[in-house]
């Protein structure tokens, strides 16, 4: 694989975004290939406009890279989801139209927030969570003691979605609380999927 080929890294925090010792920022340190979809009410969420933020970045993205490297086709994109960030995944891609899905190359999810079940007023609006085969290959990491997910819920999730299950044992919500600092093994899920 050529430096022309590495895709943009689209992150995508959940609700309230990710601080600066949380593993997704420790990421984006350093690594100009890492961009942080910006939403515009990261403590209101609404499904809507966070569905259209992560639209918009993938399609900017993807003909920003297009632009760079001369090329006929789009720059390939992969998407790197958290909590909240995950179920946007999941309903961006049971909406978006066939070719702006065709721009992802693949997503690592990370501890999706089961928002059917945990009760938290400001994520109503994002149920149900769609349980429709994702169209690019993807990879949900999930702990056995999330608060807000169990274990049994997240395979449930990777198997609606088509996602490969990865279980990382007693980390939390696999957040900056779970002192992941630079996750190197979420890392390497991630180039599996680039």
């Amino acid at each position: 694989m050529t430096t022309d080929d590495l895709p943009t890294v689209l992150v995508l925090p959940g609700y309230q975004n990710s601080g600066p010792e949380h593993w997704q920022s420790h990421w984006e340190r350093g690594d100009p290939r890492l961009v942080r979809v910006e939403q515009a009410d990261w403590d209101r969420p609404l499904l809507t406009d966070w569905a259209a933020a992560l639209d918009r970045a993938v399609r900017e993205q993807s003909a920003e890279r297009s632009r760079e490297h001369s090329r006929e086709r789009s720059g390939p994109v992969v998407l790197a989801a958290h909590s909240l960030g995950c179920v946007t995944v999941a309903h961006w891609a049971a909406r978006a139209g066939a070719a702006a899905r065709a721009l992802v190359r693949g997503a690592l999810l990370v501890a999706p927030a089961d928002i059917d079940t945990v009760e938290i007023e400001e994520l109503v609006n994002f149920r149900p969570i769609p349980l429709l085969p994702l169209p690019f290959p993807s990879t949900v990491v999930a702990s056995s003691d999330d608060p807000y997910c169990t274990l049994d819920r997240a395979r449930l999730l990777a198997r609606g979605w088509g996602s490969r299950l990865v279980e990382a044992g007693p980390r939390g919500h696999l957040n900056a609380a779970s002192g992941l600092g630079d996750w190197p093994e979420g890392r390497a899920l991630l180039a599996d999927l680039s």
